[in-house]
C-alpha cells in the first residue's frame, strides 16, 4: 500500500476506543496500518479547565503521538518541551502540581479560545488533526462537558487531583463520571460503530476504569457496542499481570476485582475476543470469550504496528468464524 492510499484509506474502517498513553501508542500502530480507515474515539473524562484553560490531557496525548510530535521519553507532552512558563509560575505563587510546557500552552490557549467562540470540541480537535498531518480521524468522546471523580476515605477527587496532584495514592472507593447520564456522545463516533461495513473495534489497552468507562458512561455506547456486527476486541492492559504503567492494578485490588485477564473481559460484556499477553497464558482457559496471545508490551514503534496487525488479524479470525456459523 502506497502512503496515499493509507492517508485516505483503503475501504477497510475500524473503529478505535482509546485513553492516554497506553491506548495511543496502540493507537498509532493502528495508523501505520489502516491510514484514513482509522476512527479513535478518545476518552474527555480527564478534562479539566486549570489557570483559565481547557485541559484535554487524553486528546492532546493522541494528537501528540499520531503525528509524531510526543516526547518518548517522557511518555507525555511534546518533544522538545521548555518549562519558562512554569517557573515563572512558581516564582509567582502559581499552582504548579500540574505541568505545562511552552509548547503544550499553545494548544491549551487555542481550544480555550475556540471554545468560547461556540467552536465544539469535535471541530477543533479535528482542525488540529488535519494540520498536524494526522491521517486518522480523532472524535472526543462528547461535546458534553463529562468529569471523571474519584471517591476516596479522605472524600471525593477531581480526576487530575487524583492523578497527578496525589499520584493516585488515595484508596478507591468508586468511581464516578459526573453529567454522564445527560451528555450526548459524539454523533459521527456512533456513526461510525454503526456502520455496516466496520471491520472492527478496538478497545486500547487504556485503563478500563479511568479511561474507558468514561466513554461507555455516555449514553449510546455500550449500546452501540453491544449492536455492531463487527467483532469488538479488547487489548488487556495486563502483562504478567500487572498494569504495564499508571494504577490499573492498584484501582483492581481496592475495588475487590481480581487481577486477571479474565475480569478485563468480563469488565466489557460486549466483546468479541480479548487480547492478552504471552505472559498471560496461563489465564486463557478462564476467560469467557476467544482468547490471542501475542507480545503485548509497546516498546518500539514495530511494536505498535505489529500488535495492531494482530488484533486486526485476530478480528478477521472472529468474523470468519461467525460467518461460518
Amino acid at each position: 500500500m502506497t502512503p496515499s492510499q493509507k492517508a485516505s484509506g483503503n475501504g477497510r474502517p475500524v473503529a478505535a476506543l482509546c485513553g492516554g498513553v497506553g491506548g495511543a501508542k496502540l493507537a498509532l500502530g493502528l495508523q501505520k496500518v489502516l491510514g484514513g480507515d482509522l476512527t479513535v474515539i478518545v476518552n474527555t473524562g480527564d478534562d479539566f479547565t486549570h489557570l483559565g484553560l481547557r485541559i484535554c490531557p487524553d486528546i492532546d496525548t493522541v494528537v501528540y503521538t499520531l503525528s509524531g510530535l510526543s516526547d518518548q521519553e517522557r511518555g507525555w507532552g511534546r518533544a522538545s518541551e521548555s518549562w519558562n512558563f512554569m517557573h515563572a509560575l512558581r516564582e509567582a505563587g502559581g499552582e504548579d502540581w500540574f505541568q505545562l510546557g511552552d509548547r503544550d500552552l499553545a494548544m491549551h490557549v487555542l481550544r480555550t479560545q475556540a471554545l468560547h467562540g461556540q467552536t465544539t470540541l469535535s471541530e477543533f480537535t479535528g482542525t488540529i488533526a488535519e494540520r498536524l498531518g494526522i491521517h486518522a480521524r480523532l472524535l472526543p468522546m462528547t461535546d458534553d462537558t463529562v468529569a471523571t471523580n474519584v471517591l476516596t476515605p479522605e472524600g471525593p477527587l477531581g480526576f487530575q487531583r487524583y492523578f497527578v496532584g496525589q499520584q493516585c495514592r488515595p484508596v478507591v472507593k468508586k468511581i464516578e463520571f459526573l453529567n454522564a447520564a445527560d451528555a450526548r456522545p459524539s454523533e459521527q463516533a456512533i456513526a461510525a460503530l454503526r456502520d455496516p461495513t466496520l471491520e472492527a473495534v478496538i478497545i486500547c489497552p487504556s485503563n478500563p476504569y479511568l479511561s474507558i468507562d468514561p466513554i461507555l458512561s455516555v449514553p449510546g455506547y455500550r449500546e452501540a457496542l453491544a449492536r455492531t456486527t463487527a467483532p469488538v476486541i479488547a487489548v488487556s492492559p495486563l502483562v504478567g499481570g500487572q498494569a504495564v504503567k499508571g494504577p490499573t492494578t492498584k484501582i483492581m485490588d481496592e475495588l475487590g476485582i481480581k487481577i486477571s485477564s479474565a475480569s478485563i473481559a468480563k469488565h466489557y460484556p460486549f466483546i468479541s475476543g480479548l487480547v492478552i499477553d504471552e505472559a498471560d497464558r496461563a489465564d486463557a482457559a478462564d476467560v469467557p470469550v476467544p482468547v490471542h496471545v501475542t507480545p503485548t508490551l509497546m516498546k518500539t514503534l514495530d511494536d505498535r504496528e505489529r500488535l495492531a496487525a494482530e488484533c486486526l488479524r485476530f478480528a478477521d479470525v472472529l468474523r470468519s468464524q461467525r460467518k461460518a456459523s
